[in-house]
């Protein structure tokens, strides 16, 4: 398997990777589902578009921003498949019928806006570049891969924070992504998202403290504008359970090289600001001192 951008991976059957998830030292399961750069060769065959379109898709890199809180013994699970092959922050009712062949329009009724913009579960388009694929999927195709790399991904998640409530009466979930570079009504730069569906998916002061915690380190930081959470916070999220859940999205711009293609020197900072974030809510979560969040 191979990336657009020729680095080389090793061959897995498996759709994702696990850290630290025999015995649980902290509360929290940090998810990256959009960093995978395991591109099936099918995916690449069908190509319309150059390959290196497909970036454009990926969290660049946001396994790296991950890599702090694996070396300290957080739980972990990255996904290895990219965006392009599954869309793990989609339901797998969000299937765009103009790409399956055979697929009646009436099958999918209501599609979400973000299917009709061409990024549903299997991303149809991108802006600038039109329609990703040569020829469209059949159907069968698009539901094993759905069987075999969405569903097994969700499981998991499910199942680990299951296991971490058991052994901590609660847990969280950080579903680490990165964004392009977004600007706030007053045209300042925002550089950290902390989404967690206007407070449905995570008891706020957990969100609060987060966004305070980079906030103090001089990052400006805004909550659920302009992204609040997909999918994986619908799904996983259910404070009523005391299983919280919150997406945290960072600025390429903090991390990468001005090509935004490959790491920077920066990367090892901000991921070590995102494990001592980790830290922080692992003291919370775990009954440590409380700590007054922004107004």
């Amino acid at each position: 398997m191979v990336s657009p951008d020729t680095d080389e991976y090793s061959s897995t059957t498996a759709c994702y990777s696990l850290s630290n998830v025999d015995a649980f030292q902290f509360p929290i399961l940090v998810s990256v589902p959009h960093a995978g750069r395991e591109y099936p060769p099918e995916l690449l065959d069908n190509l319309n578009v150059p390959a290196s379109q497909l970036l454009r898709l990926e969290d660049r890199y946001a396994d790296r921003l991950a890599a702090s809180v694996v070396a300290a013994g957080f739980p972990a699970i990255v996904a290895r498949k990219p965006r392009a092959w599954v869309d793990l922050n989609r339901s797998r009712t969000e299937i765009d019928p103009d790409m399956v062949a055979g697929m009646d329009p009436s099958q999918t009724p209501q599609m979400s806006k973000k299917v009709r913009g061409g990024l549903g579960i299997l991303p149809r388009r991108l802006h600038g570049a039109g329609n990703l694929w040569r020829e469209k999927w059949e159907h069968q195709h698009v539901m094993d891969r759905i069987q075999q790399d969405h569903e097994p991904y969700h499981v998991m998640v499910e199942h680990l924070l299951d296991r971490i409530r058991s052994d901590y009466g609660c847990a969280l979930l950080l579903d680490l992504h990165s964004m392009p570079s977004v600007f706030d009504e007053n045209r300042k730069q925002i550089e950290f998202v902390i989404g967690d569906r206007f407070g449905r998916s995570c008891d706020s002061r957990y969100a609060e403290l987060a966004a305070l915690h980079f906030r103090m380190h001089g990052h400006h930081v805004q909550a659920n504008h302009p992204y609040s959470g997909g999918y994986m916070l619908e799904r996983h999220g259910r404070p009523e359970r005391n299983i919280h859940a919150f997406q945290l999205e960072v600025d390429r711009a903090l991390y990468l090289d001005q090509s935004l293609r490959e790491p920077s020197d920066s990367a090892g900072a901000i991921a070590g600001l995102i494990h001592n974030c980790c830290v922080m809510l692992a003291e919370q979560l775990s009954g440590g001192p409380q700590l007054e969040a922004a107004e």
